[in-house]
């Protein structure tokens, strides 16, 4: 799961990377509000954390101009006002839920959990492809009725191309959906992760499209998915 963090405190940040980076989540951080737009135009999150008092474009603004432009994704606001007026200004501008600083972390945990298993309910839930059914809810994969184990980014990786079996994926698109903007990401990650997969799985389970990136092979009688 991919989280936009838009905070301008550097060490709030810190710590709210940290902690949902812990729990499993890829973090890409933000500190203006103007750049809200253009991050969800280039990129795929599955949920937005986001402050009002920013630089360059005030939250609200910036959560109405993404809603204008037809992005979806769940919005967490969070901020230090906490007046009545500012939680409806809020909710009425497209979020789909408010949290008041400071917050327990524990708290922010539960809704972002809340408006990640909202937003699954209005997607598929569970994905079957073949004799594989994977639970997104729970994050588990079951083969033949057997419940196979896999690392989180491998985990990750499978959800993305199970989404859309046939379907070629870019290699920065999958870096980007597996580790966010992360400096850190070795330029053979995204190969050892297939590697591993193709192991676990069986070696036609991905496919390479060379020079683009990989896919999901479509089951004999199962159509492709756009």
């Amino acid at each position: 799961m991919r989280i936009l963090l838009v905070e301008d405190d550097a060490s709030l940040a810190d710590g709210l990377r940290r902690a949902l980076r812990h729990d499993g989540y890829t973090v890409d951080h933000l500190e203006r509000g103007d750049l809200v737009l253009p991050a969800l135009r280039d990129g795929h999150f599955d949920a937005v954390l986001l402050d009002l008092g920013l630089p360059g474009l005030d939250g609200l603004a910036a959560l109405r101009q993404a809603r204008r432009h037809q992005h979806e994704v769940p919005v967490i606001i969070i901020s230090a006002r906490d007046q009545l007026d500012d939680r409806v200004i809020g909710l009425d501008s497209g979020a789909d839920d408010y949290l008041i600083k400071p917050f327990p972390m524990e708290e922010l945990r539960a809704r972002l959990r809340a408006c990640l298993r909202r937003q699954s309910e209005r997607v598929r839930s569970v994905l079957e492809v073949g004799d594989m059914v994977l639970d997104l809810d729970r994050m588990a994969l079951t083969r033949g009725g057997e419940l196979l184990a896999l690392p989180r980014r491998e985990m990750a990786l499978l959800v993305e191309l199970a989404g859309h079996p046939g379907r070629v994926f870019t290699r920065a698109y999958l870096e980007q959906a597996l580790y966010g903007w992360s400096d850190e990401v070795e330029s053979n990650a995204l190969e050892v992760h297939v590697h591993h997969l193709r192991r676990k799985l069986g070696s036609g389970v991905i496919r390479t499209v060379r020079g683009v990136g990989y896919c999901l092979a479509v089951p004999d009688g199962q159509d492709a998915t756009p």
